[in-house]
């Protein structure tokens, strides 16, 4: 695992990563954890947008998009 982790907008399309940590709260954080972005799911970054915002990505085999305001908040290695 990287010694500095990245946060997940800055994950290159067609690359994969390891969630470390969630640092949203509230609904947001709550609405992550239930789609299961928990310490050590795997992620990868599917696909941007034409504009770059949101961003597609495949987590536990279902597609969601994220906002870039929202991934910026999540911890990837």
């Amino acid at each position: 695992m990287n010694a500095t982790p990245l946060t997940l907008d800055s994950l290159p399309e067609g690359r994969k990563a390891r969630v470390r940590e969630l640092l949203s709260t509230g609904s947001m954080r709550r609405r992550l954890l239930d789609i299961g972005l928990i310490e050590g799911t795997n992620i990868e970054c599917l696909q941007r947008s034409p504009a770059g915002d949101p961003v597609a990505y495949l987590i536990r085999g279902a597609v969601i998009a994220l906002r870039s305001e929202d991934s910026s908040r999540i911890l990837v290695d």
